[in-house]
C-alpha cells in the first residue's frame, strides 16, 4: 500500500466517522436566506415603528397591545420562512448526497437545538408579561446562541462559533435597551448571511 492509498483511506474512514456521529446535510444558502428573511422583517418592524411613534400613519390609532401582535407576527414569519427553507435545502442536500434526513443523529441535533430555543421563548413570553419589552431582543440572541452551541455537537463546528457570536451581541444589547432590533437584525441578519456564505463555500460547493 502506498502513502497515497493510506492517506486516501483515513480519509474515507473519517468521513464514515463524520456521517456516523455529525449530521452534515445542512445547507449554507439556507443560512444566507435566512439572514435576508431576518434583516426584511427588522426593515419592516423599524417602519412600523417609527410609523407609530410618529403618528404619520394608520398603525398610530391601533392600541399598543395589537400594535405588538403585528411585530409578533412580523418576527413568526420570518421564523417560519426560515425554517421552511431550511427544511427545504436540507432536504436537497441530502438527496444530492445520498443521505436520510431525518436519523438518529438529526433528532439529537434537533433535541439539542430545540431545548435551549423553547426555553428562551417562554422566558420571553415572561419577559413580556412584567412587560420588560427592552430585553427581548437580546435574550432571543443569547438563547440563540445557545441554542446553536448545544446543538454544534452533532453537526458541523461552525454552528458554533455562530452561536458564541450570538451570544456575545445580545449581552452587548443588554446594555443598550431600545436598540435591540439593530442588535437582532445584527445578530440573525448579518451575522447569518456571513455564516451561510462560508458554509456554502466550504461544504455546498
Amino acid at each position: 500500500m502506498t502513502e497515497k492509498d493510506y492517506l486516501q483511506d483515513l480519509t474515507e474512514i473519517k468521513s464514515i466517522m463524520n456521517k456516523s456521529t455529525r449530521f452534515i446535510s445542512l445547507s449554507g444558502m439556507s443560512g444566507i436566506l435566512a439572514g435576508v428573511y431576518a434583516l426584511i422583517g427588522a426593515w419592516v418592524g423599524n417602519m412600523l415603528i417609527n410609523s407609530y411613534q410618529n403618528g404619520d400613519s394608520n398603525f398610530a390609532y391601533l392600541p399598543i397591545n395589537f400594535f405588538e401582535y403585528i411585530l409578533v407576527g412580523v418576527a413568526a414569519l420570518v421564523l417560519i420562512l426560515s425554517i421552511c427553507t431550511a427544511y427545504l435545502f436540507t432536504l436537497k442536500k441530502a438527496k444530492k448526497n445520498n443521505e436520510k434526513v431525518w436519523t438518529s443523529v438529526s433528532k439529537r441535533m434537533l433535541r439539542s437545538f430545540i431545548v435551549p430555543l423553547i426555553t428562551g421563548g417562554l422566558l420571553c413570553i415572561v419577559l413580556y408579561q412584567y412587560n420588560l419589552i427592552g430585553l427581548i431582543a437580546p435574550f432571543t440572541l443569547i438563547f440563540y446562541g445557545l441554542a446553536c452551541i448545544n446543538a454544534s455537537k452533532y453537526t458541523m463546528g461552525d454552528i458554533y462559533y455562530l452561536g458564541i457570536s450570538n451570544i456575545i451581541i445580545g449581552l452587548i444589547s443588554t446594555q443598550f435597551i431600545g436598540y435591540g432590533l439593530y442588535f437582532w437584525a445584527l445578530g440573525f441578519g448579518v451575522l447569518h448571511i456571513i455564516y451561510g456564505f462560508l458554509m456554502y463555500t466550504k461544504y455546498d460547493k
